[in-house]
């Protein structure tokens, strides 16, 4: 099956050579094509497409796309291609309801492989960005208690859907609750892991669950 994508950058000739990347083997289709965040909005809303793939910095910003894409069209996996390496910019991108963080110079090999995990739901941030990531985690945790043993079986098992990159209204239809309710408990469950966002937790999620 073809995966449909829309692709928001502002700069033409970096698009131009992306659009060619990503459809030369014929997994991929390229549906949309922006230059703004409006742009992205409209594109996602008229082709409900698999990926919204964002530029982070292009004009109206890539978070803010990201957040209303995401609000108003929970199907659409986005992933943000950028050359931004900061930790914040990360964090607000995965906060904004990207699931994908990749940075610009990656092998077309490796972005298309990237791109049918988030199309699956499968998170991803550049390995050293990761790293990073982690490490900052780590620093302050107390490595004789994990907090995740503290969350409720219920708790638990909206985590575990979480690490799996399922959104909120994604995690309510699977286990039956309301959308609001899930976002109550995510509160609560970042309370508890001492999680700045929703990312940190899955981390800490595959850190102490691995597969299983």
């Amino acid at each position: 099956m073809t995966l449909k994508i829309i692709l928001a950058d502002d700069h033409p000739i970096f698009r131009d050579g992306l659009i060619q990347s990503i459809e030369e083997t014929g997994e991929f289709e390229v549906v949309g094509v922006g230059e703004s965040a409006r742009d992205a909005i409209d594109l996602a809303t008229k082709f409900l497409p698999d990926i919204a793939l964002l530029d982070l910095s292009m004009p109206g910003g890539g978070i803010s796309a990201a957040r209303k894409i995401a609000a108003t069209n929970s199907g659409v996996k986005i992933a943000m291609l950028t050359v931004s390496e900061d930790e914040n910019d990360v964090t607000s991108a995965l906060q904004a309801g990207a699931i994908g963080y990749v940075l610009k110079g990656v092998s077309a090999i490796e972005l298309r492989r990237v791109l049918k995990g988030v199309a699956n739901g499968e998170a991803h941030v550049s390995p050293a960005l990761a790293a990073q990531m982690l490490k900052l985690m780590n620093a302050p945790r107390n490595a004789e208690h994990n907090p995740i043993d503290d969350l409720t079986k219920r708790e638990e098992d909206i985590l575990r859907r979480v690490a799996k990159g399922l959104s909120n209204r994604e995690v309510a239809v699977e286990l039956g609750l309301q959308e609001k309710t899930i976002k109550h408990y995510m509160t609560t469950i970042l309370g508890k892991l001492q999680a700045r966002n929703r990312v940190e937790a899955a981390l800490i999620a595959h850190r102490t669950w691995g597969d299983e």
